[in-house]
Parts: structure tokens; sequence; C-alpha cells
């Protein structure tokens, strides 16, 4: 097990606050150094602000880049790599998120497209924001069309339904006083238990106790964390992070106990025993908290989708059980606009539904047609067929 992030959330409500930067990673490379004295690696540590609009809302679209620009140079001058705006929540301030992704290289931002209706909105039922939705579409199409390969899509997704405190990008966002959380790359875990497993249940049982055993003792590391350096501790994202390495797969591992490949049969009933038994870890959870399937993170999974064991309407129907919806999938580059918004639609469509966190992050790859390799040029990516949207 590895911890894949520590993210800790600050809130501006300008940016004469930027000392609040420099104050969470200060933090963050304190808390990296106390959970490494314990033996664990650390693969980044993150920072997730509210949303942009808040602290950049009176200022023109050239200005906003210009400040986003002198808030990238803050980072880089703390080592920081990873860093959150937020999310845009209006069509105009989503429009201009493809010049921030271009004008910079460690911010990643989001949209968002849709919440659950409170009691007090019945004339919204849908809960869905449809000009938002084609906004995100327009903005995923522009992306994959200024960025080599597509990539820049790596920096942002559309989301519907999810809360402060998630600490995995490019969803995380921060809301009230500084606080940080914990994203796990769990997959091996999962290996192990269901290697010895004997079918389904017997897999439930055995990863219910290695999880329960492995996480009470993050729990307690972050529990120290948060009063040694006065920061409150938000909780541990179970969901299964994944791994570029072959025995850390989460396809492979679904494996281990179905009779056939990720994507036959079995597949959605493996993915709902996961979902209950990340939800039900005797700690303190957050986030998602979920099962991700992110295609191009995942060797198991770009294989099978090299097979066509699966498609996009697959991976929606397992995050109605499961995790946080469609993750680094790639789709044709000259996809229309409309048929990326009916993706971002149904993925809505199902958040706000079941009540349950779920983003989209797609990738439309440039000059590429269905069935088509991507050929992408990024450590943290492994290349597979793209999808047919037909």
């Amino acid at each position: 097990m590895k911890i894949r992030t520590i993210t800790t959330g600050i809130s501006l409500s300008s940016l004469k606050e930027i000392d609040k930067i420099k104050q969470a990673s200060e933090f963050n490379q304190q808390a990296k150094l106390i959970i490494e004295e314990q033996g664990y690696e650390v693969q980044t540590t993150r920072i997730a602000t509210n949303s942009w609009e808040e602290y950049l809302h009176a200022l023109s679209k050239s200005e906003i880049i210009n400040q986003v620009k002198i808030i990238e140079e803050v980072c880089e001058n703390l080592n920081i790599n990873f860093f959150s705006l937020g999310y845009a929540s209006k069509p105009e301030t989503i429009a201009l998120i493809p010049e921030i992704i271009k004008n910079t290289s460690i911010f990643y931002t989001s949209s968002k497209i849709g919440d659950t209706p409170k009691e007090s909105l019945r004339e919204r039922l849908s809960g869905i924001n449809f000009e938002n939705a084609r906004e995100s579409a327009k903005v995923i199409q522009r992306i994959s069309q200024e960025s080599k390969y597509g990539y820049g899509n790596f920096h942002f997704c559309a989301w519907a339904n999810c809360q402060s405190g998630i600490p995995f990008f490019p969803t995380a966002y921060h809301e009230g006083e500084t606080s940080f959380a914990i994203g796990l790359e769990l997959c091996d875990l999962v290996m192990q238990a269901f290697s010895d497993a004997n079918g389904i249940l017997d897999a439930e049982e055995k990863l219910k106790l290695i999880l329960d055993k492995e996480l009470r003792k993050i729990e307690a590391i972050a529990q120290i964390i948060s009063e040694k350096l006065a920061i409150e501790y938000k909780g541990i994202d179970t969901s299964l992070a994944p791994s570029l390495g072959k025995e850390e797969s989460i396809a492979f591992a679904y494996e281990k106990i179905m009779d056939g490949k990720f994507g036959n049969q079995g597949t959605l009933a493996i993915s709902g025993m996961l979902t209950r038994v990340l939800k039900s870890v005797s700690v303190k959870i957050c986030g998602y908290s979920g099962l991700m399937l992110p295609v191009c993170e995942d060797v198991g999974l770009a294989a099978r989708a090299n097979e066509q064991t699966y498609n996009i309407t697959n991976l929606l129907a397992y995050s109605a059980v499961c995790g946080c919806g469609l993750d680094t999938v790639p789709i044709p580059g000259n996809i229309t606009i409309e048929k990326i918004t009916a993706i971002l639609i149904d993925m809505a469509t199902l958040a706000i539904k079941l009540d349950k966190p779920l983003s989209a992050r797609l990738f439309p790859i440039p000059g590429k047609k269905a069935g088509e390799m991507t050929a992408f040029d990024s450590p943290y990516l492994v290349d597979c067929r793209i999808f047919n949207v037909e």
C-alpha cells in the first residue's frame, strides 16, 4: 500500500492571502516526513482551494490568466507540483478553463454540472445544469485540440454531486477552514485478498479484514499529524486509486475471482462488492471512497479495452454501484460536442439519481478514430484502444 496523496485544502477570498499556499506547502512537507518515518511511500502532496470563481471573480479574462500564472510561479518556487484551483460553476467561467490549462502546467480544475436538489428546490428536479454540461463538452473538445495528444484533459473533469474534501485530482476542491485528507493506492491489497479467495464472498471477507487492519495504521498516523500540526483531519478516501504496475491492476484483480475477463458477466457484482467494503471500513472516510476504473491509468483496464471486453456504457453501469464515474477514457478526436454532452448528462443523471459523487474525465484524441491506439507521452498514462461512441 502506498500513500497516493496528502491533499491539503485552503480557502482563499483574494490573492492577498497567497501566504496560505506557503503554509499549506510547509504542512504537506512535515506531514509527508512523519508518514515516511513510519515506513510508507508518499507519492505526492497536493493543495486544493475553494472555487477559483470566489477569489478571481472581479477580474477580466486576461487578468485571470495573468493571476493564475502568478500563482503558478509561487507554487513552482515552493516545489508544488499538484495544485487544484477548485471548480467553475458558471458557463462564462467554465469557458475560460482551456486558457487556464493552456497557460499553466501544474494546475487542475473542474466544472460543476449538477447536484442533488434540496427539498426546497422541487422546481429543479433533475438537478442537472444542462448549460454547464454543454459548455464543459466544449471545453473538453477545445482542450483536446490545443494540447499535445489531447493530454490537457488530464487536468480537467466535469462532475456532479461531488462534495469538498475529495483528495484526488482533478475533482478536488475545498470549503471552510484549512484541513487535510489522504488518498491511498490500495490495489495491491485487493490483489492480495483476491489471490487467496475462494469466490466473491470469501474475497469480500478477506479484503475487509486486510483493509481494516492497514487503514487503521494510516489513520493513527493522520491523527498524530493533526494534533501535532494543528490542522483538521478530514479522513481517508478509500478509493482504489490505480497503479501502472501489472501486479497491481484492478482489472487483473477482478479476474482472480471471476470466470472470465474484466467486462464479462460478474464484473458488476464484483464492483458492487468492492464498494461495500470500501465504504464499510472502520476508519473515517471522505471523498469518493469507491472504486476507480481509470482506463488509461491501469494496464489491465487498458488491456481489456484493447480486447473490447467492455465499453463506455459498461463503465457507466459500473458507476451505478461503485466509484468515481468515467476516468481517463479515450474517445475519437472528431466526436461532436453533442455526443460529449450526452455522455456528461448520463453521468450526472446517475450521480443525482443515486445521490453519489461522479465525475467524467474524457480524452478526445486528435486525429484518431475509434479502434486506433492512443500515443501518450506521459509517465501517468498507458496507451489503449480508443472507445467507440456510436
